[in-house]
């Protein structure tokens, strides 16, 4: 019976071995592209054409978004510039995580977009604010995966 238990075993560590490599492979642009389409979305609802940001983004920016911190609402500074801001990192760096490129970097950038997401709407953090943040924080962790430009000029480097 002890040879039998560790064959048994040895079957279930290749079997999780390999599943494990696998999940290198598949995990990280699955992660890049669940966390880029709600910002992307999002993004392309802030403009109306070439970097000409619509008059609603602005108005939600100066009058509908505040910051809730110490138990107070605050307004936004320079509201216009950070709908621009936003705007452009919303469209940008979900762009960037799709296709690899800055990939931590751009993660990175939406962790810190999703920090002042809870400053401005506390009552999304379990439904989106802590899933974008775990999908961001893996994303740094394990990098951009074989699948990516990043790896690409990687290997170009090397060489």
């Amino acid at each position: 019976m002890g040879a039998q238990m560790k064959a048994l075993q040895s079957t279930i560590a290749n079997i999780l071995d390999r599943l494990a490599a696998i999940a290198l492979v598949v995990a990280p642009p699955i992660l890049r592209l669940a966390l880029a389409v709600p910002f992307f979305k999002s993004g392309l609802t802030k403009w109306d054409g070439l970097l000409s940001l619509s008059p609603a983004a602005a108005f939600l920016f100066e009058d509908e978004f505040k910051l809730h911190l110490f138990g107070g609402l605050y307004s936004l500074p320079a509201p216009e510039l950070l709908a621009w801001f936003d705007g452009v990192a919303e469209v940008v760096l979900p762009v960037l995580l799709v296709i690899g490129l800055a990939t931590r970097f751009s993660a990175l950038g939406l962790l810190v977009m999703t920090g002042v997401i809870q400053l401005v709407v506390p009552d999304g953090w379990a439904n989106f604010h802590l899933p974008w943040a775990a999908m961001a924080i893996a994303i740094i962790a394990l990098g951009p995966g074989g699948l990516s430009l990043d790896r690409e000029i990687e290997a170009r480097c090397r060489a």
